[in-house]
């Protein structure tokens, strides 16, 4: 299934957005994942139409569409606690304000609020991101944790994100939360808890992000087939393991990418430990027909290279038709 390929740009948020529209388009991108922080896209200017239009046309000037746009910074800050400077350093300022913690979060929500108004104008019915949460600090259980703690954790998780929802219903825009350590949802009892959580509301979905399910040892192919209905968005992101002497761990010991003491690390698209073909291979079996989009990590690797390699790698996969299906078409015509 030939399905449209993008770039996302949140990784190349400190190039501005037109340059890295020239690159996408001259390395052959079919379109952009729009991150919502460095110049790239400012929600709080949704209402702005020659803002607005003057993002299409960057696109246009480049041969590229827009499918999803992303803004995990903002919604990070949603739900998280604590908030702290960590949080400071990756929010706009006026959703930081005067820092005090509930404060941040509901302007963290007013931010998620306008990055669906903002896909409205753009013409894009889907929203990647993050949302934070209130038990990701309870991950390593000590102290312990008491079911009722972890249950006020998905309470306060709906309650926030409830009236998110409400917005993009009424805009006819999806929510596709990325399932990625630190957030509500991070691996496959999460999810489930997590959609549990808010109603299985029709609007609220799926990034689906294979390398942060390898690291956890969790089958991405399987999750793929499980959730099929809840997939909105697929990040093509590699993940290599390395944990053979013993001393590098799987949480990798607060140490940066690419230092050699880890235990994995993010690494370019085909060259890791994602089943890849069986992947797309399920994509097709689950009728997955959006965006799939690149995201750029590997610290070992420029990024000049390693994007437009990912890209033909992924088109290799991904631009075929099932032996099946040309079986099943090949009798429907002789009918």
């Amino acid at each position: 299934m030939t399905r449209p390929v993008t770039l996302f740009t949140g990784q190349w948020a400190d190039l501005p957005f037109e340059e890295v529209a020239r690159l996408a388009g001259e390395w052959g991108f079919d379109g952009l994942e729009i991150a919502c922080w460095g110049d790239h896209l400012d929600v709080s200017r949704w209402d702005d139409a020659e803002y607005v239009r003057s993002r299409r046309e960057i696109l246009a000037r480049n041969g590229l569409k827009v499918w999803t746009i992303s803004n995990h910074l903002a919604g990070q800050a949603v739900c998280d606690d604590p908030i702290d400077e960590r949080h400071r350093d990756v929010l706009p300022a006026r959703a930081w304000g005067d820092g005090d913690p509930e404060g941040v979060r509901r302007r963290a929500a007013d931010e998620i609020m306008m990055t669906a108004r903002m896909a409205d104008k753009l013409g894009v019915d889907t929203v990647v991101g993050f949302s934070g949460s209130s038990i990701w600090k309870a991950v390593a259980m000590f102290p312990p944790a008491s079911e009722a703690f972890i249950d006020a954790g998905y309470e306060d998780f709906a309650a926030r994100f409830s009236p998110i929802l409400d917005v993009y219903d009424d805009l006819g825009v999806r929510f596709a939360l990325e399932v990625h350590p630190s957030e509500i949802a991070y691996d496959y009892w999460t999810t489930a808890r997590t959609l549990e959580a808010i109603g299985d509301r029709a609007n609220f979905g799926l990034n689906w992000d294979p390398s942060h399910m390898v690291w956890q040892d969790l089958d991405p192919v399987g999750f793929l087939w499980d959730y099929r209905d809840r997939i909105f968005h697929v990040h093509c992101k590699d993940t290599k393991r390395r944990m053979q002497n013993g001393r590098n761990g799987r949480l990798s010991s607060h140490l940066p990418w690419a230092d050699p003491r880890r235990g994995w690390d993010f690494i370019s698209t085909g060259h890791g430990d994602v089943p890849w073909e069986s992947a797309f291979r399920m994509l097709d079996a689950i009728g997955y027909d959006g965006p799939l989009s690149v995201e750029w990590e590997d610290a070992g690797m420029d990024r000049m290279v390693g994007a437009p390699e990912a890209l033909s790698f992924v088109r290799r996969l991904s631009s075929y038709t099932p032996s099946g299906r040309a079986f099943d078409a090949a009798f429907s015509s002789s009918d």
